[in-house]
């Protein structure tokens, strides 16, 4: 009986997802609008992320611009950024916010970094739950019959296989994201 990794497969993406999602959230001194994903802004008395209320453009490699649809919408946007504490600071004008990204000093970058292996190893921590899931499954079908123990055996191989290219992969993307931070 040939064993369906497919869920295995479809949670392991589901984490380097996750984990990709939250590396672009984290400050690497050039302006990313996705850092701003995060923010909610008191809009007419609904918490929403800027993106609807405003329009999220990089001005230059260090800046964005915030150009709010309702300029009412300003101050409310500046509060936000301000209270999500990102360490960037902001700029108003007539048309909107600028958001300006200031140089990231040796110690913040050494922070930065515990916070991405911080993440990184949450998501070791959630392949591996996926993981003893998917063999419970196997030991599971083992005893009802379904499957034999040399099949078991096997099955138990392909899973660590599947398992060591995707911690391969959520390493490269830290490995990536740590080089990005660190020669910045």
């Amino acid at each position: 009986m040939a064993y369906d990794f497919s869920s295995f497969k479809t949670q392991t993406v589901d984490v380097l997802t996750w984990l990709k999602h939250e590396f672009t959230g984290v400050r690497s001194g050039q302006a990313t609008p996705a850092l701003l994903d995060k923010v909610q802004v008191d809009a007419y008395g609904v918490k929403s992320p800027i993106e609807h209320v405003a329009t999220v453009s990089i001005e230059d490699p260090k800046t964005l611009r915030i150009a709010p649809w309702d300029t009412g919408m300003i101050k409310p946007i500046e509060s936000a950024i301000a209270a999500a504490n990102l360490g960037i600071s902001t700029a108003t004008d007539n048309i909107g916010v600028r958001v300006i990204f200031p140089d990231l000093t040796e110690e913040t970058r050494k922070n930065t970094v515990k916070l991405l292996k911080d993440r990184y190893e949450e998501a070791r921590i959630r392949i591996k739950h996926v993981r003893e899931k998917t063999l419970n499954d196997i030991q599971e079908k083992e005893k009802a019959g379904d499957i034999s123990e040399d099949e078991r055996f096997t099955l138990k191989e392909q899973l660590q296989k599947l398992t060591d290219d995707v911690n391969n992969t959520l390493e490269d993307v830290f490995k990536k994201k740590e080089q990005e931070i660190m020669n910045m």
